[in-house]
């Protein structure tokens, strides 16, 4: 079979490479072209376009680079019509990915979706026109299923592919000595995202608390996909910088301050306490604040349905508010331990191990009951 994949940013790019895996794993002969990233090229996805040029985050952000992002659809198609997939295999990215299930269907191709759009939390009706448009959908948060019930489509709860990609992860037991840590001392993680906006919106007053733990060492996930000059400014005595290594880091932090999104899960199962940062420009937020129909904003929060993290948006998301937070964090106090209890809750509810292989065989199996 021949597929046509597309993610859209960094944490898509991390599960479609496991999912390339996964269908070559289960179906040997095929073939994968699309748009992504490092990963899912080194998975064996021969890459069209690299996620990179159309990453935008927020209305704004997404209006200003428009006629970038409508010069890279058109492209697309013009790329899908002369690859002539049996399927096209969409990765979150919802904005992108949903013009992309039209144009599909608009010429027989038939549309598999991992990794809903989150059609929950805005503008609920867009589940119609997924219904319409798209063959098989693969969800990995366990209230979406229910959700689209509602609309008599019935999805595929997989689980959440964070499963495999922590299953996976094999730590670096030099991680400490080699960027000369001190072991004695207490490690707080910077997760400022993997797009330009956001690090650039939250970075430094997710930083600039390092100056009231002078005796903590603060560390910066920084990620390839982004020139390393926008880290370079942060650096501190007692501020530094890894890039590529979030799970590392993770795996030796006593505190995270997190961005809103994929990390904050990730956060979660590898057990580390956080406090959740989100900003955007204003009239973004503005949108936002408009359009969003949920109670919350992290997936933490999202999966159980009531405040495990605390959740710092736009004018909340200061460094006095982030400096609180951590100064109940970082001891060992009631309030780190709730979180902990709360985030077992989390892991219970989100799937085992094993997500890739049972979405790669769904499809196979789809393709092959319907061709």
């Amino acid at each position: 079979m021949k597929y046509y994949l597309i993610c859209g940013e960094r944490s898509g790019d991390l599960h479609a490479s496991n999912l390339i895996k996964a269908l070559k794993n289960t179906e040997t002969e095929c073939k994968i072209r699309g748009v992504g990233g490092d990963l899912s090229k080194a998975a064996g996805m021969k890459l069209y376009s690299h996620y990179k040029d159309i990453a935008f985050m927020g209305f704004a952000e997404v209006f200003l680079n428009l006629f970038t992002i409508l010069k890279v659809l058109k492209n697309v198609k013009a790329d899908i019509l002369s690859y002539q997939p049996d399927a096209i295999i969409l990765v979150d990215f919802s904005g992108f990915n949903m013009k992309i299930a039209a144009f599909a269907k608009e010429n027989n191709i038939k549309v598999f979706y991992y990794i809903s759009p989150k059609v929950w939390a805005w503008n609920t009706k867009r589940a119609i026109k997924i219904k319409k448009l798209v063959d098989h959908m693969f969800v990995i948060l366990p209230f979406e299923k229910e959700f689209f019930q509602k609309y008599d489509y019935e999805v595929d709860y997989v689980g959440n592919p964070l499963r495999d990609a922590i299953s996976n992860f094999t730590p670096n037991p030099n991680f400490i000595q080699k960027h000369q840590f001190n072991a004695e001392k207490k490690l707080v993680a910077i997760l400022p995202g993997s797009r330009y906006q956001e690090v650039t919106m939250l970075l430094e007053r997710m930083v600039e608390v390092a100056f009231d733990f002078p005796n903590v060492q603060f560390v910066i996930a920084a990620v390839s996909n982004l020139d390393s000059a926008i880290y370079e400014p942060y650096k501190r005595n007692n501020v530094k910088i890894v890039t590529d290594e979030t799970y590392d880091l993770l795996l030796h932090a006593r505190a995270a301050v997190v961005a809103s999104g994929t990390a904050t899960l990730e956060t979660c199962l590898f057990n580390v306490p956080q406090v959740v940062c989100y900003r955007l420009n204003p009239i973004s937020y503005n949108i936002a604040k408009a359009v969003l129909s949920v109670k919350y904003i992290s997936l933490v929060n999202l999966i159980v349905d009531k405040p495990v993290v605390k959740e710092l948006i736009q004018k909340d998301c200061s460094i006095e508010n982030i400096r609180l937070e951590l100064e109940q964090l970082l001891p060992e106090t009631a309030y780190r331990k709730t979180m902990l209890q709360g985030y077992q809750e989390v892991s219970g509810r989100i799937g085992e191990t094993g997500v890739s292989e049972k979405t790669a065989g769904l499809i196979v199996k789809y393709l092959e009951n319907e061709n």
